[in-house]
């Protein structure tokens, strides 16, 4: 078996699409996924897991129906199963996602910014 580091700035290197999360590695039945975000997103929930946003680069504003949260570079937030939530980024945000594998980014919305899930850099 060869082992091998995963080196982030690459694998952001690959792709420009934003909203699209790809999958960078797998442990147990979770998935690290890199996303590219900027401007408004859905409001969504995922019923049955927690969501972990990493921000890596730049700033993303996390709205609630009641409150907001912001993270900025090198912090991090555990959403809540259940929890309806709408992630928003003025300027372009890369952020690394922790969560079970099938989870869909819109949750059980289905919009234009639904994307394909299980896509591998």
């Amino acid at each position: 078996m060869e082992y091998k580091s995963i080196n982030l700035q690459e694998k952001l290197s690959k792709f420009q699409d934003q909203w699209s999360p790809k999958v960078i590695a797998e442990m147990n039945d979770y998935q690290f996924k890199l996303v590219k975000v900027q401007g408004d997103f859905v409001w969504h929930k995922h019923e049955h897991t927690d969501e972990v946003f990493i921000v890596l680069e730049g700033n993303l504003i996390i709205e609630f129906r009641d409150e907001k949260v912001i993270l900025n570079e090198g912090e991090m937030f555990v959403i809540p199963q259940n929890v309806e939530h709408k992630p928003y980024a003025e300027e372009e945000c890369k952020i690394m996602l922790v969560e079970p594998k099938g989870v869909v980014n819109t949750g059980q919305e289905r919009t234009e910014q639904t994307a394909e899930n299980d896509v591998w850099i």
